[in-house]
């Protein structure tokens, strides 16, 4: 069985991500790993340093000490603020019809809790930013930014908003990535029953290379059982995708995580980012 696993930090993006969790479960036959991290430096206090010298010996003891219980009181705070968290996902879960999730908590940094539990994922899933999300609204979360940067596996970033997934568009750029997204649509039978639309952006309307791109998309997808919308057009990726999706009324973009340059291992594609900061649908990335 295929795992999903989900990050959550309980912030606005926590309810729609588990919406888009739970119908991403139910298309891939797949359990949920529900994790939460609480951020070590939440609980971090400030060091007096060597103070003796200006405020005297005693009172350097006393402050170290309030300092240190106020420490033991922020801990105790986080750990009951993460069993909500964690609580508030299984209601979500069950509400949904979800019974086969894990609820896990731990303590430190994010990036560096995923390589422990990415490895067992088939799909990590998490909200587009977290709790200051009502801070720079056009820019991704820093957690986000760095586990699509770092991640080897695909990830599923959702809006703050939740709607109905009924038409689906993959942005195709005859890479291998782009062939493994039609490989998924055609071994995801859930998802058959989907609006599929594949777009490819060519330099010009004589763009050999782009009209060959989308017949050899719309073939392998018909050769699947399916009946897909396939269409090429002129402009810059990112701006003809994201008009698409307007036009189109699109549901849910599936794309290529990297560019084409040299460098494609170390950063996310230009078109990539700059979709993921302006979508208001979930995107899919895939590696």
């Amino acid at each position: 069985m295929k795992t999903l696993l989900l990050c959550t930090d309980g912030s606005l993006f926590a309810t729609p991500l588990y919406q888009y969790g739970a119908w991403l479960a139910a298309q891939m036959a797949a359990r949920i790993n529900i994790l939460s991290v609480t951020d070590i430096r939440s609980q971090k206090v400030a060091s007096t340093g060597n103070l003796s010298g200006s405020i005297g010996l005693g009172a350097s003891e006393e402050l170290l000490n309030e300092l240190v219980n106020l420490e033991h009181e922020r801990a105790k705070l986080n750990n009951q603020r993460a069993k909500l968290i964690l609580k508030n996902a299984a209601q979500a879960m069950e509400m949904a019809g979800v019974t086969d999730f894990d609820l896990t908590h731990r303590t430190g940094f994010l990036v560096d809790c995923l390589e422990e539990f990415e490895a067992k994922a088939d799909v990590i899933l998490l909200g587009k930013r977290g709790e200051a999300a009502d801070f720079a609204s056009k820019h991704l979360g820093a957690n986000v930014d760095r586990i699509v940067r770092s991640s080897r596996k695909p990830c599923f970033v959702t809006p703050r908003t939740f709607r109905p997934i009924e038409r689906l568009l993959i942005a195709y750029d005859g890479s291998n990535t782009g062939r493994k997204m039609l490989q998924f649509l055609v071994e995801t039978p859930s998802l058959h029953g989907l609006e599929i639309h594949v777009l490819t952006v060519g330099k010009q309307p004589e763009d050999q290379g782009a009209i060959a791109r989308i017949g050899e998309a719309q073939q392998w997808l018909q050769n699947g059982g399916m009946n897909p919308h396939c269409q090429m057009v002129v402009g810059e990726p990112e701006k003809a995708i994201a008009q698409y999706i307007t036009d189109a009324n699109i549901d849910l973009l599936l794309m290529g995580a990297y560019g084409h340059s040299r460098i494609r291992q170390l950063v996310i594609g230009s078109t990539t980012l700059q979709l993921l900061r302006s979508c208001t649908i979930p995107i899919f990335l895939c590696r």
